[in-house]
C-alpha cells in the first residue's frame, strides 16, 4: 500500500464523535480523524502483508510520519522496523509528539524494541518539553512491561530519574513518572521492594506532584491482591 491509499482509507474511517471523545481524555484533536486503535492495528496487518520487506516498511513509516496526521503517526509506529530505526529518528519523532497517546503508542509499539531504548529512556527524562520528558518515562514503563527476560539491574537504574523528576507538576509528566514506577515494581518481588523504597523517598519531597505519584504507586504496590 502507498501513502495516498493509506490516507484515503484513514479518512474513510473518520469519526468526529470519536475525536470529541478523545479530546475529553486530553488527546490533541488537531489533525485527528478519530480512527480507533483496533482499526489501525488491522490496517497495520494489511500493510505488513502487502509490503515487500523491512526496508519498504521503514520508508513507508517515515512518509506516514511526515503527513503530520494523528492516526498516520500512530500507524507509523506500528509498521516501522525497530532494527532500522536510528537514534536521530527517535529524537526527531519525540520532538513532534503533541499528544500523550502518540507518545505512548510509539514507545510501546516501536521504540522499546530498538537497541537504543534503555539509553533513550534515561536521556529523555532530562528533557524539558512535556512530551519529550514523558517519552522517557513511557519508555521505562513499556520496557518493564514487554522485556520479560531483562535483568533487574536494567530497571533499578531508572529509579534515580524517577525520583529526580517526580516534582514536575505537569499532568502528562507526573502520570508517566507514576506509570514507570508502578510498572517496574510489578515485575517481581525484588523490584517491588525497590520501587516501594523509591516511592517512600518521593513521598517525603515537598511537592504535590511527588506526593500524588508516591501515594498512588504505594497503594498499588503494597496491595497484596495486585
Amino acid at each position: 500500500m502507498k501513502v495516498p491509499d493509506i490516507l484515503a482509507e484513514l479518512r474513510s474511517q473518520a469519526n468526529p464523535k470519536n475525536v470529541a471523545g478523545m479530546a475529553r481524555f486530553g488527546i490533541n484533536a488537531k489533525n485527528t480523524l478519530g480512527v480507533s486503535i483496533p482499526a489501525l492495528r488491522a490496517l497495520t496487518k494489511r500493510i505488513r502483508k502487502d509490503s515487500k520487506g523491512t526496508k519498504e516498511r521503514h520508508e513507508l513509516a517515515k512518509e506516514l510520519w511526515q503527513t503530520e496526521l494523528h492516526e498516520a503517526r500512530i500507524l507509523a509506529g506500528m509498521v516501522d522496523e525497530p532494527l532500522l530505526v536510528t537514534e536521530k529518528q527517535m529524537d526527531a519523532w519525540i520532538r513532534d509528539f503533541d499528544s500523550w497517546d502518540i507518545c505512548d503508542q510509539v514507545c510501546m509499539n516501536l521504540f522499546d524494541k530498538t537497541p537504543f531504548a534503555l539509553d533513550k529512556a534515561i536521556e529523555w527524562t532530562a528533557r524539558s518539553p512535556e512530551f519529550e520528558k514523558r517519552s522517557g518515562f513511557a519508555l521505562m514503563a513499556c520496557l518493564s512491561w514487554h522485556d520479560k527476560k531483562a535483568e533487574d539491574s536494567r530497571f533499578s537504574q531508572f529509579f534515580p530519574s524517577i525520583k529526580a523528576e517526580s516534582q514536575d507538576e505537569r499532568n502528562f509528566v507526573k502520570k508517566a513518572v507514576n506509570w514507570a514506577l508502578r510498572q517496574i515494581g510489578k515485575r517481581n518481588a525484588f523490584l517491588r521492594k525497590q520501587a516501594i523504597i523509591c516511592a517512600k523517598e518521593i513521598q517525603k519531597l515537598d511537592s504535590r506532584s511527588a506526593r500524588w505519584i508516591a501515594g498512588d504507586a504505594l497503594r498499588e504496590l503494597t496491595n497484596s491482591k495486585k
